[in-house]
């Protein structure tokens, strides 16, 4: 086989090599529409339309199921089924029937423009993680609260604005942060 052939060859399959190899950048999970069972996310990801949430009562819609990520709202809504005051979650079993829930994790982010309305609990709710960022989200006409925060810590909570939150809290200690 003449030289150049062989080279050739070789070339062409240290470049088909490559692409299988050389790590490329991972797309984050686009999220949109109805969502029927609660979505746990482990990596990066974004609204690309609304969302309206449908899920079994007393569970949340979106659920962070790993550290070190964030998702983007891009301007989008997410929609919980409660029609504050009907629809809320009972005082009594207090049910996490939130729009994103943020559990005992470390260094995850929120990111607005973007809306979280009309949860049975909470609109987002951050309980045990640390260096957590919620930044330009609009909670709104959430039962209790648009943003909760139970045991986190070293945490940027900014640029949020919060309206007509609390309406199902039954004077629990509930509102907009």
């Amino acid at each position: 086989m003449p030289y150049f052939l062989s080279h050739r060859l070789i070339l062409s399959a240290l470049t088909a090599l490559a692409l299988f190899v050389v790590p490329r950048n991972v797309r984050a999970d686009e999220l949109s529409g109805t969502i029927s069972q609660t979505v746990t996310i482990t990596k990066n990801s974004e609204l690309v339309g609304d969302v309206t949430c449908a899920v079994p009562r007393g569970t949340p819609c979106i659920h962070f199921g790993a550290s070190n990520i964030e998702l983007m709202l891009n301007g989008f809504t997410i929609t919980g089924q409660a029609e504050p005051p009907a629809g809320c979650t009972s005082t009594s079993d207090f049910s996490p029937e939130d729009g994103i829930d943020i559990v005992a994790l470390h260094n995850v982010a929120v990111f607005g423009p973007g809306r979280v309305q009309k949860f049975g609990r909470m609109g987002i709710l951050l309980s045990g993680a640390t260096r957590t960022r919620v930044q330009g989200v609009t909670t709104s006409d959430n039962c209790f609260s648009g943003i909760f925060l139970v045991g986190t810590t070293d945490s940027d909570i900014e640029g949020n604005v919060s309206v007509r939150n609390a309406i199902g809290s039954n004077n629990f200690p509930c509102g907009g942060t």
